[in-house]
């Protein structure tokens, strides 16, 4: 019944099944990391969520090709973090306050996210920003920085509610970023038909260690974004940049 569900889906939402979606208004410049067909490195974009400024150097080296600073984890002055990683690495960044309601440790209100992130805006390339920090986003817009904007959930959304999801963080945000937890099988076949069928681009990923193997496969079906680690996991069940690297060139 799932893949029958799957087959319509990607019918619906991707009539012809190969041919490359438009890309988004306001997608920031990321519609080039997805390409019709067989998957290349080229959109399998890995993120290196750092815990610590430190890491930043290493995580380069490994082969990351973003970092996301994530400051709910991290103590210091956000500026000089910023700086920091600028010192030792050329690579985007983008500024993270993860809600504890999302899985982090950020506890601050709305208002208080729109103030903390308002100084790091013209020190970074990409802001993720929660669903329920979208009315304080303004200001990231009007910098013409690209949004991130994401939603966490402890357990797996229906497919129907996944595609409205998409369509609200679109809204707001340039790619949308939907990270689910999976109960069983069937659900992992319809988080990746999501994937497949979504408007380009999007990230999608899982929480916990469950499904593990999930980011690996996501990726495959158009998911832009893999968030690893460079040392301290930033999330349950995140690979390693050098193991996602070595994922990849197998996968590819």
């Amino acid at each position: 019944m799932t893949a029958v569900r799957s087959i319509a889906l990607k019918e619906r939402f991707d009539p012809g099944g190969d041919k490359p979606l438009p890309p988004e208004p306001g997608s920031g410049g990321m519609a080039h990391l997805f390409v019709a067909g067989r998957p290349t490195g080229n959109y399998m974009q890995i993120v290196a969520s750092l815990t610590d400024p430190s890491q930043a150097a290493a995580a380069h080296a490994a082969g990351a090709e973003i970092l996301e600073l994530r400051f709910d984890l991290m103590g210091g002055e956000p500026a000089e973090i910023v700086q920091q990683c600028r010192a030792v690495s050329s690579l985007p960044l983008i500024a993270t306050y993860r809600s504890v309601q999302e899985g982090g440790k950020y506890f601050g209100s709305p208002g208080e996210w729109r103030d903390r992130i308002a100084p790091l805006i013209p020190l970074v390339d990409y802001v993720d920003v929660e669903q329920r920090f979208a009315r304080e986003s303004g200001a990231v817009k009007a910098a013409g920085k690209t949004i991130i904007a994401s939603h966490h959930a402890a357990e797996m959304l229906p497919l129907h509610v996944l595609f409205v999801l998409e369509q609200e963080l679109r809204a707001y945000g340039d790619i949308p970023k939907i990270i689910v937890t999976p109960n069983n099988e069937d659900d992992l076949i319809d988080l990746i038909a999501f994937t497949r069928a979504a408007k380009k681009p999007v990230c999608t990923g899982v929480m916990g260690s469950a499904f593990r193997y999930a980011r690996a496969i996501l990726p495959l079906f158009g998911s832009g974004l893999v968030y690893c680690h460079a040392g301290v996991p930033a999330a349950e069940g995140q690979y390693s940049v050098a193991e996602f690297v070595a994922l990849r060139k197998l996968l590819l």
